[in-house]
């Protein structure tokens, strides 16, 4: 037994204890971010609600645990509710629906999941905008808001519900949007040094871009870590699903600056590039979701590439298990130190459901799961 596969398959058991344990309080619920050592469970709406279930069913696809199966399941049906409103629907009904309803269609073969899938595949397709080739990301937050034009480096991870409802119904318009859009991507929210804008504003009645915004890095022109391994995977899966390596060497391109930008011990910052006065906490969650996307992409590169980005991803995933994991405390969470929303001073230091389940996802790989929900 290689140390590598020592440390991944401790870890792994060390996950399925604890999530035995923590199941049984937080059940078919939506925890957010943990707060004095208890996840916080959030309104089924909000965009974190399939984090839960996705991780169940990561479990479950190992263990074969019935009792996760069913709060995963649980948890699904309880999303009918918000897709059935529609009103608080927004761009994140990727990440909703993948984790759950996808989830369990690739798992189990459930017709259910298959038709929830597509109803919200229809109706994230129905965001998107025909003159600026992007997809809406949010309705207004209050009345008299605007933000009709916004469109944001998150995104990326739905689109793979897109990919996958052409997949499943030999229909190319889902896959065409979702390609229109990662085009855009390219065109207006990467730099050339490979980092991420957050968040882009665009006229929605001509299409112009008008500004780049700072969201949740610290300005226009830094560097948020998290929207940069967002980047890394969301551009990796497009490539995926797609074959056009105009995805794949920008993938790379964030990758490099994502990775060279690390610390000693392989955790990002919540930001790459801030003034020396401003404070820098970790964002465990962006190294999560980047180990999962460097771990993809060292399988679609040449051979000769692919140990830069695999030994990146074991690192960070590593570090994570080693240094920021929480497996004998009372902590519900699994990683600690993640980054919810610097700006505005929510959950700075604090484990978050997204850190939790790409970590469990990364591992997972690690393991010999590649099957993708994505």
């Amino acid at each position: 037994m290689t140390e590598q596969r020592h440390w991944v398959n401790e870890a792994w058991q060390q996950i399925v204890q604890k999530i035995d344990r923590t199941s049984k309080r937080i059940g078919a619920n939506f925890p957010h971010a943990s707060e004095n050592g208890e996840y916080v469970l959030a309104e089924p709406h909000w965009w974190t609600a399939a984090f839960w279930p996705g991780l169940l069913w990561l479990l479950y696809r190992d263990t074969q645990d019935d009792g996760l199966k069913q709060l995963a399941e649980k948890c699904e049906e309880k999303l009918d509710a918000v897709q059935n409103d529609y009103y608080r629907l927004d761009h994140d009904m990727g990440f909703m629906w993948i984790l759950t309803s996808v989830a369990q269609y690739n798992l189990l073969g459930s017709e259910d999941s298959k038709r929830r899938a597509l109803i919200a595949a229809n109706l994230l397709m129905g965001r998107f905008n025909v003159n600026g080739n992007f997809i809406r990301a949010w309705n207004p937050w209050n009345e008299g808001e605007d933000n009709s034009g916004i469109a944001i480096i998150d995104c990326l991870l739905n689109l793979p519900l897109l990919y996958w409802a052409s997949e499943e119904t030999g229909d190319p318009r889902f896959k065409g949007v979702s390609k229109k859009h990662a085009d855009t991507v390219l065109e207006h929210f990467i730099r050339s040094d490979g980092s991420v804008h957050h968040i882009v504003r665009f006229n929605p009645e001509s299409g112009e871009m008008l500004e780049a915004m700072g969201g949740q890095g610290y300005g226009p022109d830094s560097a948020w870590s998290r929207g940069t391994a967002w980047a890394i995977y969301g551009l990796t899966l497009s490539y995926h699903y797609t074959g056009d390596t105009n995805y794949l060497e920008t993938a790379k391109r964030v990758a490099h600056f994502f990775v060279s930008h690390l610390p000693e011990d392989f955790v990002p910052d919540w930001d790459f590039r801030l003034p020396a006065n401003v404070d820098t906490p970790k964002d465990s969650s962006a190294g999560a979701i980047a180990a999962c996307g460097l771990l993809l992409l060292a399988e679609k590169v040449t051979a000769a590439e692919s140990p830069i980005y695999q030994r990146a991803g074991e690192k960070i995933l590593e570090s994570l298990y080693r240094n920021y994991g929480d497996w004998e405390g009372s902590e519900e969470g699994l990683i600690l130190h993640g980054t919810s929303h610097f700006p505005q001073g929510k959950y700075t230091n604090n484990p978050l459901i997204y850190g939790d389940y790409y970590f469990v996802e990364g591992l997972a790989r690690l393991k010999g799961y590649k099957e993708l929900f994505w």
